[in-house]
């Protein structure tokens, strides 16, 4: 990747702002590191934002050759600067996370506004966008949402099992199977783990890029019941491995490979159900040849 003519005088000008944000925001990466992502449930966390800022390298090349000779917009840069400084301010003197890491969002956005005009954001708007999946929600809004998700991963789980023939009941969100209980818990199908299908699923179209504006929408709104399937897939799994291995086996599982299995099942099922799509594409134009011929 060839790096835009011009690019090392005016990165100089980007050290400033470089070093504020690094001054801003390394202690709440620090906080993070050694609260909410040292967790299973935002475990997911430091990922997003490595793989956001591959992207944002990854189109910068092309954000400075569209941004080149544009104007800036500092009508607009600047009222998004400052809201995006009050959010931080209000997050990281409140303790509300919500804000305080959403605010980098806002504050890149104005910068390159700022610094490089409109077309620069238009051309960085998906790494933008992806940041969103690594801002931890408000406690009370995950638990709402889990709820729900974890009864419907629990009774499908059991449904499929029982259907297959295995001593298997269920309360609420505890499967009992033999002599063992399980606890479907929110790491196994809450609601942070569906934000990290889904964003697996996003980076997926964004680096795919299909031509077909039908295929990439419909990929876009099938990725949510893909990551319901992987979070099924992901219980029963861990369920047999209890069943027939032992408490200590399905433990060991849990914490060493069940979230390899969530995300190699839900990249098998999104990339099955793209060349599907694929294929449904390519007759769909075939038919739609075949008509004009006639």
């Amino acid at each position: 990747m060839g790096q835009p003519k011009g690019w090392t005088n005016p990165l100089f000008a980007w050290l400033p702002i470089i070093a504020g944000l690094l001054v801003l925001y390394l202690p709440t990466l620090v906080d993070l590191f050694r609260g909410v992502w040292g967790t299973d449930q935002q475990a997911h966390g430091p990922i997003v934002l490595g793989i956001a800022c591959w992207l944002m390298y990854r189109k910068w090349p092309e954000m400075w050759q569209v941004s080149e000779g544009q104007s800036i917009s500092a009508a607009a840069g600047w009222p998004v600067f400052i809201f995006g400084l009050v959010l931080y301010i209000v997050g990281r003197s409140q303790d509300i996370l919500v804000f305080e890491v959403g605010s980098v969002i806002w504050l890149l956005a104005s910068i390159l506004l700022l610094m490089r005009g409109g077309a620069a954001l238009k051309a960085q708007w998906f790494p933008l966008f992806f940041m969103l999946f690594m801002v931890p929600l408000p406690g009370a809004v995950v638990d709402v949402l889990t709820m729900p998700m974890k009864m419907a991963v629990s009774y499908v789980a059991e449904n499929i099992l029982f259907w297959a023939n295995y001593p298997i009941a269920r309360t609420g969100v505890i499967l009992q199977i033999g002599q063992y209980k399980l606890l479907v818990a929110d790491a196994c199908a809450g609601l942070h783990t569906l934000f990290t299908l889904e964003a697996l699923g996003l980076l997926y179209l964004n680096i795919i890029r299909h031509d077909s504006l039908f295929r990439n929408i419909a990929l876009a709104i099938l990725i949510v019941p893909i990551s319901f399937t992987a979070n099924v897939i992901r219980v029963m799994v861990l369920t047999l491995i209890t069943y027939h291995f032992g408490d200590e086996a399905g433990q060991g599982f849990l914490h060493g490979f069940a979230g390899m299995v969530l995300f190699l099942s839900a990249l098998l099922l999104i990339i099955g159900v793209d060349s599907l799509l694929q294929l449904g594409v390519k007759l769909r134009s075939a038919r739609g040849g075949a008509l004009r011929g006639a």
